[in-house]
């Protein structure tokens, strides 16, 4: 039988035979969720191997690498086992997938400048800003604000360490807006 390349876990690439992949999706072994995908030809949908559904005659399974193959190649996904939510998917990270891209765009400065705002913030992630504070909170220990804030005087400390700028030049490059901002929040620390 052939064989199909393994997504990358861990820093490996395995090549997966059909014949494994097939055992492994009759024992809906756990070890290769996220591994490989089998679509069902008779029924067009697409499942991870630890469905719990009862397992298709193997004759009419085809093995794909990855969701987004199964996809293309005209299968949808499984409504019970939710293959597009597999191990390693950003589905998968759940809502730390969107903390994540917020806490990128506050590093790159979204919340810098006189008129940055959560609620800005909030629209550009396609969530409400009650709830992007609630994500914070849960996986970060603390507001978008917050984090804003303790990035931007990790910034002024960086920049008195490295540079010879004075004060007002050091506080516009870390993101403050005024002086009287900046001195609050570097006394505060």
């Amino acid at each position: 039988m052939d064989s199909i390349p393994g997504e990358v876990q861990e820093g490996r690439t395995e090549m997966l035979d059909a014949v494994e992949c097939d055992r492994a999706r009759l024992a809906r072994d756990p070890a290769y969720d996220g591994l490989f995908y089998s679509g069902v030809r008779s029924t067009g949908v697409y499942c991870r191997p630890v469905c719990p559904v009862r397992p298709a005659q193997s004759r009419n399974v085809r093995f794909f690498p990855s969701a987004a193959a199964a996809e293309a190649a005209g299968f949808r996904p499984c409504l019970r086992c939710r293959p597009e939510t597999a191990p390693f998917s950003p589905a998968w990270n759940g809502s730390l997938t969107t903390v994540a891209r917020g806490l990128r765009l506050i590093c790159n400065g979204a919340l810098d400048g006189a008129n940055a705002k959560v609620g800005e913030l909030a629209g550009r992630l396609g969530i409400g800003e009650r709830h992007l504070v609630r994500l914070f909170t849960k996986h970060l220990g603390a507001s978008p604000s917050q984090v804003g804030k303790t990035l931007r005087v990790q910034r002024v400390k960086r920049l008195l360490d490295t540079t010879d700028l004075p004060m007002p030049q050091v506080a516009a490059a870390a993101g403050f807006t005024s002086l009287r901002r900046f001195n609050a929040a570097v006394f505060e620390v």
